[in-house]
This record gives C-alpha cells, structure tokens and sequence, in this order.
C-alpha cells in the first residue's frame, strides 16, 4: 500500500442456519450468509480502520483507512510476521450435512419431551448451525486461515400459573452435530421440580450457591474485566500491581485456554495473528496475568498475549476465549445437605448493576430457590443478591465437581459462598 507505512486484511465468511421455536412449534428457519472484509493501516504512526461488505469496490476501502488515519490514535505495535500455528480442531465436515429436517426434527423432540411431563408449560428456542472461515494477511508476511464450525441449541420453557410466570431454560452447543437432548431435557426439568413449590426468604447474609449458570454474570465477569490490560492500563482495574499476590481464596483457579480441541470458542489464533496459548489467569486465588492485543500491549510496554478479537466493524480488543474455573471435590448434594439455611441462584438479571469494575454485584434472582435442613424447599421471589466478589470469594467457599460448559466459551463447577448479601421483599 503506497500511502501506508504497513496494513492489514482481514476476511470473514460465514453461513448461518437459525431454525426457531414458539409456543411449542417451529415459527421460522432461516438462512443467512455473511461476507466483508476489515483493513486496518498505520500511516504516520497512526491507525486507520475501515470495513465493508461491498466486496467489489477496494479502492473505497482502502481511501476510508487513509483518511480515518489522519485522525486515529497512535500506533504502539507492529503487525507480526506469524504464519504457522498448530493445529486446533475447530471444526466439523459432518455440519454442512445436517439437515433442515434433521434441525426441525430435534427442536420438536425436545419440546414434546418436556412436554410430554409438563403439558401446562409453553417452549421457545431455537437451534442453529454455522460455519464461518477467518482469514488474515499483512504486509509484515503475517498470515492465517481456519474454518470454524459450531451447532447448538437453547430451550426456554414458560409456566403461566394466575399472575405467576416461570422460566427455566437450557442450551447446548459443539463443534459438530450434537442432538443428545437427555441433559438438557433432565435439567429443565430439575429446574421445574425445584421450582413447583414457593419459598420465603429472609433477608440476611447467607450461604448461597452459584449455579454454573449463575457464575459467569457474578464472578467470571467482573474478574475478566479486571484483569484485562486494558483496564490495567486505564487503571480503572482493582487488581493492577497484583501480580502473584493472593487476592482470592486458595480455592479458586482460572484459565484462559483457547488451545481445547473442538470447543467452540476455541481458536489457532488471535484475531491479529498470535498464537493461542493456555494462559493462567488465576492460580490458586494468585493473580497470575493480564490479557493483552496488540495495541495495549505496545501501550503497556509489554508483548500481546494473543487476545485481540474483534468483529469486521470494529478495532480490536483484549478479550478472552474459553474461560475455565478448575473443579472443586464436592458435589452439588452435598453442598446442598450440608446448609442448615441458604439460597441457590440458577439465573440473574442485571447482574452488572453498580461498580462492576470494583467487582461489586447487585443483581436480581430471576430463578433460585430456598434451602432449609439440607433440602431444596422451593422458588424464591423478588429477591436480590450483592456483593463485592473479592470479598466474597475471600471468605470461606467452596467449588463443586459439576462443571459445566455454558456457551462454548466458559467451563464452571457450581461456587458455594459462605457470606453473601441476600435481601427480600417477603
């Protein structure tokens, strides 16, 4: 490029298949193809960035680069020259195989499952297929290319009784074609077994057990927001200067490991060209790195530890990939047994409400239930939970062996936290 000192491509192809459901039958399936193209390029020790789906007109993508570099930050990085990456299955050939039908025909079998025991509740959801190929070139000789695949599925099932509404949901997602529905299927029905009966609440500090699907918007959220570079550099993050020091209890161990074979948030690759890498987070409630992408890297006066992700429209940014929270010995029974008085939260809402960055959670229990003697007593209602998760997960917790993946991008054991806000209307 003759005005730009370096530049960058990068090229995405996708196809999706969405099929979904409403009030027990399929509402819709659809097809969509998407295709565009990014170019990023440092002029004058400035960035420039522009994006289009118009593939056959270059020439304004690249003037748009030009000219958003008069006025873009200052480059702190240099394009790699990485062009070999080992090999991380990410990818399926039996996925462009899966039929529509085959689709419509799993939807329909989860929904007559669940309702085959539970005729009084209405199901919505849906289940999809995509494959997509990510490509990047540079004028540094950096370069790569994989295809990705992924399939998946999410259920929501709704029971309407008087002025009363219940929703309990679950989801799976894989590489490749997965129409195994019994955990799925199993756990809407745990949640509606759970949930059949009303229970009252005090309002105190309490054990309560996270689910693994409560997890991530009370606990995996703000501790990756803290120890993103970014934040680090910001210094809006409550864990800079950390490094190695013991910031949460002994029991909690996390991961970023984008290197799993045939997960799908896994990936060869960074959206810049680095290398995937297994990289501590948190070892043993140490602190034991930040993430960074290029730009914050160069910034931070340190290497880019290959979380740059971005979207065709965007710049990139430090993000993670796949999340893992090591597993604990206990299970979730004897969590349960064990608690004379406590609350499990199996979904939230606005989890993120106050100083999320401080690791302060505020959030609603849109599903929990109340634990009296040992034993699940029945749902609670218009109840909240807070805290601050660096408190929270300093007193005495524990870590369930019921890990679960949640998305393709998070793996989480069920977390029993001894001292937890819990506040209610009744």
């Amino acid at each position: 490029m003759k005005s730009a000192q370096s530049a960058e491509v990068f090229y995405i192809h996708s196809n999706s298949s969405p099929v979904s459901f409403e009030a027990n039958a399929v509402k819709s399936v659809e097809s969509h193809e998407t295709r565009g193209a990014a170019l990023r390029v440092i002029k004058d020790g400035r960035v420039g960035f522009s994006a289009t789906s118009r593939l056959s007109d270059p020439d304004l993508l690249v003037e748009s680069a030009l000219e958003t570099a008069l006025l873009g930050p200052n480059a702190a990085f240099d394009f790699p020259s990485v062009s070999k990456f080992e090999d991380i299955p990410v990818s399926s050939d039996e996925i462009p195989l899966v039929t529509i039908n085959q689709m419509v025909d799993l939807g329909n079998q989860i929904i007559q499952e669940i309702r085959a025991q539970h005729p009084d509740v209405k199901v919505e959801g849906g289940v999809g297929r995509n494959e997509m190929s990510v490509n990047m070139v540079n004028s540094a000789n950096g370069h790569f290319h994989y295809e990705k695949t992924s399939f998946g599925y999410g259920f929501e099932a709704t029971l309407i009784r008087g002025d009363d509404m219940l929703f309990v949901h679950d989801g799976r997602s894989s590489v490749g074609p997965y129409f195994e529905i019994d955990e799925t299927v199993n756990s809407i029905f745990r949640q509606l077994e759970w949930a059949k009966n009303s229970a009252s609440i005090k309002t105190s500090h309490m054990p309560v057990i996270f689910l693994p699907s409560a997890v991530p918007s009370v606990i995996i959220s703000p501790l990756v927001s803290a120890l993103s570079g970014k934040s680090v550099l910001l210094g809006t993050s409550p864990l800079a200067g950390k490094i190695g020091e013991q910031v949460l209890s002994s029991e909690i161990s996390l991961t970023d490991d984008p290197t799993l074979p045939n997960i799908t948030g896994s990936r060869i690759c960074d959206d810049e060209g680095i290398p995937s890498a297994n990289m501590p987070l948190v070892n043993k409630g140490k602190i034991s790195n930040f993430y960074y992408d290029l730009q914050t890297a160069g910034l931070a006066g340190t290497n880019s530890t290959g979380h740059g992700e971005r979207s065709l429209g965007s710049l990139p940014s430090p993000s993670t990939s796949v999340i893992i929270v090591e597993e604990g010995k206990i299970s979730l029974g004897d969590m349960i047994s064990g608690l004379k008085e406590g609350l499990i939260v199996e979904h939230l809402l606005g989890a993120g409400q106050g100083n999320a960055l401080g690791g302060d959670f505020n959030a609603n229990v849109l599903l929990g239930y109340k634990v009296e003697n040992g034993a699940v007593t029945g749902r609670v209602k218009d109840t909240m939970v807070s805290g601050n998760v660096y408190k929270v997960l300093n007193d005495s917790i524990s870590i369930g062996k019921d890990g679960r993946w949640l998305g393709g991008s998070l793996f989480s054991p069920s977390i029993l936290c001894d001292n937890v806000s819990v506040a209610s209307k009744a």
